[in-house]
């Protein structure tokens, strides 16, 4: 039987857990390259032959998607495979458009193909875009579990930009193991907050793999958090589907593949940010919730602000730092550091574009609705470099950190500066915990007369 040549279009995490969970290991299937994109400097690698298996001795090639139509001619591309996350169904089309014209079919995996089923119960934590607060909705999930002393084991979606046979099974458990795994600051500002608290967190390329280790975690496991990552839906089949969704983006939830799909497939459905939005854009969510999953609870919740040294703030210039992905393919131009500025009244958020220098000015222009904020770009070594002289270049009282992470960890500032701290307060009945009682009852996880 002649094989079928497949390409697999992403952005390094679906696109291999798509291949690992439908393609490896198949004869049928001839996948014969992936093309990479959204994330600086992924492509030009190959995906291993260990973990591609034995059909692919010699591994699999990583090419840049401005090559795409070529590949298709050049490679004998039957099928490609869209594989990657928050992006616009005009863009969506668009890219088949491309596809299709070349030849080649195009072609979008769903749940039955790609998830795994876990022996322990599982919770996903999904989201309808970037940076609409999954993490602190997945804090507070794992908190409210432990006050039941119920062991949870938290898997992060893949963010995989190194050395792909390293990063095959991570499992991170201090500050300490994200040195060891040299982690970008993207993968810092997702595992700190959980690591901080005493949780455990896995991450990496083969999630059957990842799996079976976090189910057998040496510290022990009662439940595993799926904590996603962009809009993307769980790799693991979920038991309790928690979806997050941002009024300050209002309608983007019927906008965005595959945000959509974790909005009709949840359990519960939180519109976050509710304390920082308008009535209007809070309603246009709420509606559009019970259009597209109207048997899903809904819960409203406000992202909660806490600042370390407020007096650094109060009628100050700053410059404000927020979490690079949020801003960039999130498009947003607003998040806590933000908010945080504009409560506390400073005199002035500076403009943080005319002190960029190296890969922050290319990345202003690329992405020109930031406007003034400085986007916390770290994915290598230079990276952090322009982003620590960008914020030593800047004249401004105080430096303001909103991003997860700490970033003085990993960068000198030379200015005084202050962290925002985000936690997920919710506002309305039922609550999370209301949700998580009936959840641990019905997995028998702890005895019922000890449920508060």
């Amino acid at each position: 039987m002649e094989r079928k040549n497949i390409l697999i279009i992403g952005a390094a995490g679906r696109d291999f857990h798509n291949f690992n969970t439908y393609y490896r290991n198949k004869e049928a299937y001839n996948v014969v390259a992936f093309t990479a994109t959204q994330i600086p400097d992924i492509d030009g690698r190959k995906y291993p032959n260990e973990l591609a298996g034995e059909l692919y001795p010699e591994g699999i090639p990583i090419y840049s998607q401005d090559q795409l139509e070529e590949l298709i001619e050049v490679l004998d591309v039957d099928e490609c495979v869209l594989s990657y996350s928050d992006i616009r169904y005009e863009d969506v089309m668009s890219l088949s458009a491309v596809v299709n014209a070349a030849g080649a079919n195009f072609t979008l995996l769903g749940s039955k193909s790609t998830m795994i089923k876990s022996n322990k119960p599982v919770i996903s934590v999904c989201a309808v875009r970037t940076g609409t607060g999954k993490s602190q909705t997945s804090r507070k999930i794992i908190e409210t579990l432990l006050e039941h002393d119920i062991k949870v084991v938290a898997v992060r979606h893949p963010m995989p930009y190194g050395d792909l046979n390293a990063q095959r099974v991570q499992r991170f458990a201090t500050v300490e193991d994200l040195k060891k795994h040299n982690c970008t600051i993207e993968e810092m500002e997702e595992y700190e907050p959980h690591v901080t608290r005493g949780n455990i967190i896995y991450a990496g390329v083969d999630y059957a793999d990842i799996l079976a280790a976090a189910e057998n975690d040496p510290d022990g496991c009662d439940v595993i958090l799926w904590d996603g990552g962009n809009n993307d839906f769980s790799f693991y089949e979920p038991d309790l589907a928690v979806n997050v969704l941002d009024p300050h983006r209002p309608g983007h939830e019927l906008l965005y593949y595959p945000g959509e799909v974790c909005l009709r497939t949840a359990d519960v459905n939180i519109i976050n940010k509710i304390d920082s939005a308008s009535a209007e854009a809070i309603q246009i969510v709420e509606n559009n919730i019970k259009h597209a999953s109207p048997n899903s609870i809904i819960i409203k919740a406000e992202s909660t602000i806490t600042v370390d040294r407020p007096e650094l703030i109060v009628g100050k210039r700053v410059l404000v730092v927020e979490d690079g992905p949020t801003l960039t393919h999130g498009e947003m131009n607003i998040g806590a550091g933000i908010v945080a500025a504009e409560r506390l009244g400073a005199k002035e958020i500076i403009d943080a574009r005319p002190f960029a220098v190296g890969s922050l000015i290319d990345t202003f222009e690329k992405y020109q609705h930031i406007g003034n904020v400085l986007p916390a770009m770290g994915y290598g070594e230079q990276q952090l470099k322009d982003l620590e002289e960008t914020i030593n270049n800047a004249d401004c009282d105080a430096v303001i950190i909103g991003t997860p992470m700490d970033l003085s960890r990993v960068i000198s500032i030379n200015k005084p500066y202050t962290r925002v701290h985000y936690e997920l307060d919710e506002v309305s009945t039922p609550t999370l915990s209301d949700v998580l009682k009936d959840f641990i009852q019905e997995y028998k996880l702890v005895d019922k007369t000890t449920i508060k």
